[in-house]
């Protein structure tokens, strides 16, 4: 099976972090969104990805060849930001069979084996999740059978709740890529783009059957505030815990936290919701729901709701904050 991967986003709602670093490389709960979704499509036997590029390509093409050396990654270049129906567009030539096609803006936890053993009476799966919010998303309206019958756009009217969350399994990859050119000789969208989701319209308008299907969990890593909100949710999980080797002396620790290891502590209170990545020293700090890089040196700071990137130093802050990698903010008490 192949996979495709979207990549070529600037992240400007991320910004300044994605000024040093791609948006699919952001950590959360000290692990790039990026890693989830690759070790999960290994994980069910994805072999061959298609990595959609643009914005830092260099740094994400050294980033996967590095990191997952065992798999066979194809990149192809969206040098203009036609949307998701473009980007998909360009992987053509690399899929001659089945695919999943998965945006790299959320951590999901998914049954993404559904995809073998799906009925062979339909030519996809698209996952969704009910959501209250449903006027920021494309929601998906469906039939009795759970098949999809139509994709709306950012609806301003209720007529479904489900959201489309940017994964998708597609057997009748011929019919996709049909519908892809179909939907870029027609104009673009409001906002100039060219939509994955009118593609599936034009395969479920063939009479292709799309069977919709739900998902455990959907964290959203698209934007500050959901970055921080996955990022507790995962500590809360598997990813949380205090490393073995990291130093803490007469200091609170809140659970949940991921505290790796080289990380010291000296007093204060640090957490819930606290990622503190190898190298990290804080003294006589509280911190709570915040990301905290490698390297960092926080002294006499009361953060919250906070985005520090690697290497920075942060002396007197109180409140919350957003700095990339390298960053110095000290406040003179005086």
């Amino acid at each position: 099976m192949h996979a495709i991967i979207p990549l070529a986003g600037k992240g400007t709602r991320l910004r300044p972090h994605t000024l040093n670093t791609p948006k699919p490389l952001l950590k959360v709960a000290g692990k790039p969104v990026l890693s989830f979704i690759l070790d999960d499509l290994k994980a069910v036997g994805v072999t061959d990805v298609v990595c959609v590029v643009g914005y830092m390509q260099d740094v994400i093409r050294s980033w996967i060849r590095t990191e997952y050396p065992e798999l066979n990654a194809h990149f192809v270049e969206q040098e203009v930001q036609d949307g998701t129906a473009g980007a998909v567009a360009l992987a053509e030539p690399f899929i001659d069979d089945e695919v999943l096609i998965v945006f790299a803006d959320a951590v999901l936890e998914v049954d993404y084996s559904l995809a073998r053993t799906l009925d062979p009476e339909y030519a996809g799966v698209i996952w969704a999740k009910e959501v209250e919010n449903y006027q920021r998303f494309g929601v998906i309206v469906t039939r009795e059978d759970g098949t999809m019958e139509r994709i709306v756009e950012k609806p301003t009217e209720p007529i479904s709740k489900l959201a489309n969350i940017g994964l998708y399994y597609i057997r009748d990859h011929e019919l996709l890529f049909e519908g892809i050119h179909h939907t870029l000789d027609q104009e673009p969208g409001p906002s100039g783009e060219f939509y994955l989701t009118d593609a599936f319209q034009y395969m479920v308008d063939h009479d292709a059957r799309i069977l919709t299907a739900p998902v455990e969990g959907w964290w959203d890593a698209g934007k500050p505030e959901t970055l921080l909100e996955t990022n507790g949710h995962l500590v809360e999980g598997a990813r949380g815990g205090v490393d073995e080797d990291a130093g803490i002396t007469d200091a609170e620790i809140v659970a949940p936290v991921r505290i790796e290891a080289g990380v010291t502590i000296r007093g204060g209170r640090i957490g819930p919701n606290v990622t503190l990545e190898r190298g990290t020293t804080v003294a006589d700090s509280e911190v709570r729901d915040s990301v905290v890089g490698r390297n960092v040196t926080l002294e006499s700071v009361q953060l919250h709701d906070s985005l520090v990137g690697s290497e920075s130093i942060l002396r007197g802050v109180t409140g919350s904050v957003s700095v990339t990698d390298h960053s110095v903010v000290e406040v003179d008490e005086g």
